[in-house]
């Protein structure tokens, strides 16, 4: 398969981003101390390894990937996603020799965050289908190993989650109104 040139570098930009989280990652796994979270990480694992690799396939052979990025389910498993939690206070360390459980799970949060904005991006500059598709595929991805992440987090009070507050919500929502869907169709 031929690559626009920045086909070429954006998938190259993305793979080093991959370098980072599966090292990243493989660090996290002997390192992490919570059982839920290592589970989370070795779960997620393979399909980092599986996008690496599919990256690697493009940017070396004349031909595309083998078979499609596998996309995990989306895994809610909060009780409510807008009641409050209490949130631990956090501040940054200076000396460090072992990160947490807390700090590897932000950084992890983070990597993936970073990296779903990135692949979106991406394929929004994409020519090519099969490309543009993958990459849409990496940031569902990324989405929801995100969720997964965030969930945890939530749980373990070390991201807050509260509701948005109904003056909020009422002075948000009288600031606009609905289109009849009927209006489109005269449209055309």
């Amino acid at each position: 398969m031929q690559l626009a040139a920045h086909e070429a570098f954006d998938l190259h930009e993305l793979a080093m981003s991959c370098v980072n989280s599966i090292t990243n990652m493989a660090y996290f796994m002997n390192h992490v101390q919570d059982q839920e979270l290592k589970a989370l990480l070795q779960q997620h694992f393979p399909f980092h390894i599986k996008d690496y690799n599919m990256k690697v396939q493009y940017l070396s052979q004349a031909q595309g990937a083998a078979s499609p990025l596998p996309v995990p389910e989306l895994n809610p498993t909060l009780q409510s996603y807008t009641q409050p939690n209490t949130t631990t206070p956090v501040t940054p360390r200076t000396t460090v020799q072992d990160m947490n459980d807390r700090e590897m799970a932000t950084a992890y949060l983070l990597t993936l965050k970073r990296a779903g904005r990135e692949y979106a991006w991406a394929a929004m500059e994409m020519s090519n289908p099969e490309i543009r598709t993958f990459l849409e595929d990496g940031f569902r991805m990324s989405s929801r190993h995100a969720y997964d992440v965030w969930q945890w987090m939530v749980k373990k009070g070390y991201y807050p989650l509260e509701p948005a507050a109904p003056i909020t919500l009422n002075t948000l929502g009288k600031l606009y109104n609905t289109v009849p869907e009927s209006a489109a169709m005269t449209m055309q």
